[in-house]
């Protein structure tokens, strides 16, 4: 079996690894590439602050019989520091990673320039059966993933180790994929058409969750690591694998949080004649206290409601749970007064939840007549939309509920015109904005003026076009601690 080159073997880990850059990203202060190695064509030199042991491709030189032993001690020190730095520099990326995703990814880059290869995927399988479960490649697109998979586990390096067979935990390594006799067909088919001939697979393990997955890098050529390679890569996976562990762990509890806060709000929307509803609900990753409702009450009415818990996490999360609740039981009672609906929720914050306060905005809609009877209690006033105006609904300033000793506030009516919208939301999608108030309630308003008119007739697209117009690139999608709510009501 042909390993790799001297040349390659000997250079410092850091020298490999800074050869490893972006496709499409070309350094103009490279040095000239070194020689092709197992098919794998290096792009970035060596760092001026790592000690390489060889230059270009010229062959290792024999140790000299007369040369100073210190010398050679000292060469061999300055490769140690050198991997030792670019193990170092590894992990503070990894580290950096902010998603569970992005550290597989990095993962693979980084183990592709300490083994040499080009190409290789991700497999994510806790042992544990818990999940998530994903699969994430390098120089490998969708369709090349979907071609592997079409392999029989049994007979591809990860799937062993996924299997927990015996004999992987070094890694499994495949040298000359053609050259084997017992090579799956179908194997040997998908490898020549991906154009790969070697590979080198590795579990990715930790003492807390024991097998979260496998990783494996593929060679252009036969070619496998060496043994210098294979104990730097285990270093650096060992490290990597507990790092995972953390984020997995992290990614279960979001997952979690969205769950749990999902399943205490509305699972599906009534439906009421003479008017629609369309709700959108992001939840921050610790989970937050933001929350909807649109319940039928008597006489063919219906109560829209949406409010906000200070604080975020379970406690929260839980608390309103609660509030919504009993909103939704003091609706049914006296739904027709809504300053009385949240006095009754206000005093019963204040006995149940002392040290905690919320924002509610009720709504006692009657579609039959267009009109919203509404009551507020330190909430953002809702926004009337329609054809021939795009205004904000005045609403009497009031103190968020469990802020003072009694709560009571005066209400509004609404008079809504065939075909406009009544917009209601929490301040999460004005915080997440980033702006100042007055200039996030001018880009809610320009918003909503600006929907198209071809869409003013769904109130889901409606609340769609508003979110992605009113929250910067990103930021209707990416974490956040502010939650955002927002119930659209077209009138017919």
């Amino acid at each position: 079996m042909e390993t790799l080159p001297a040349t390659q073997n000997d250079m410092g880990v850091c020298d490999a690894f800074e050869q490893y850059v972006p496709v499409g990203k070309p350094d103009a202060m490279n040095a000239p590439h070194p020689s092709k190695v197992a098919g794998i064509d290096s792009t970035v030199p060596a760092p001026a602050h790592t000690v390489a042991s060889v230059t270009g491709t010229s062959p290792v030189p024999a140790a000299n019989p007369q040369t100073a032993p210190g010398a050679l001690l000292q060469d061999r020190l300055a490769g140690w520091v050198s991997d030792l730095t670019t193990l170092h520099e590894l992990t503070e990326r990894l580290v950096r990673a902010a998603t569970l995703d992005e550290a597989l990814r990095e993962l693979l880059r980084a183990g592709a320039a300490l083994v040499g290869a080009r190409r290789g995927l991700m497999a994510l399988e806790p042992a544990d059966g818990l999940g998530p479960a994903t699969t994430v490649g390098l120089g490998l697109a969708q369709a090349d993933l979907g071609h592997i998979e079409t392999v029989p586990r049994g007979s591809l390096s990860h799937g062993r180790i996924l299997d927990g067979l015996p004999g992987a935990d070094d890694g499994i390594s495949e040298p000359d994929l053609f050259a084997e006799k017992g090579l799956d067909p179908r194997h040997r088919e998908v490898a020549a058409r991906l154009g790969y001939a070697a590979s080198f697979a590795l579990p990715l393990t930790t003492a807390a969750t024991g097998r979260l997955g496998a990783a494996v890098w593929l060679y252009d050529d036969p070619a496998a690591p060496s043994k210098r390679q294979r104990h730097l890569v285990g270093l650096y996976i060992r490290q990597a694998a507990e790092h995972l562990g953390r984020l997995l762990e992290l990614e279960r509890t979001r997952a979690s949080m969205a769950t749990m806060t999902e399943e205490l709000l509305p699972s599906r929307l009534p439906r009421v004649a003479g008017v629609q509803l369309a709700a959108r609900h992001r939840t921050s990753p610790r989970g937050g206290g933001d929350w909807y409702d649109a319940l039928p009450l008597p006489d063919a009415a219906l109560g829209l409601a949406v409010g906000s818990v200070t604080g975020s996490g379970p406690s929260a999360v839980a608390a309103m749970g609660r509030l919504r609740a009993s909103l939704r039981a003091y609706a049914v009672m006296e739904g027709e007064d809504p300053v009385a609906v949240l006095s009754d929720l206000e005093l019963l914050l204040r006995l149940t939840e002392p040290a905690r306060s919320a924002t509610a905005l009720f709504g006692y809609c009657e579609p039959a007549l267009r009109r919203i009877t509404l009551a507020g209690a330190g909430h953002s006033p809702p926004l009337l939309l329609g054809d021939r105006r795009t205004e904000y609904v005045e609403t009497s300033v009031s103190a968020p509920l469990g802020m003072l000793a009694c709560w009571e506030a005066p209400s509004v009516e609404v008079q809504a015109e065939a075909g406009e919208t009544v917009l209601l939301y929490t301040d999460g999608l004005l915080h997440r904005t980033g702006d100042p108030t007055d200039r996030a309630f001018a880009r809610l308003h320009a918003a909503a003026a600006g929907v198209p008119t071809a869409l003013r007739r769904d109130p889901g697209a409606v609340a769609d076009h508003v979110l992605r117009a009113v929250l910067p690139e990103g930021a209707d999608t990416a974490d956040s601690s502010e939650d955002v709510v927002l119930l659209a009501a077209r009138f017919d």
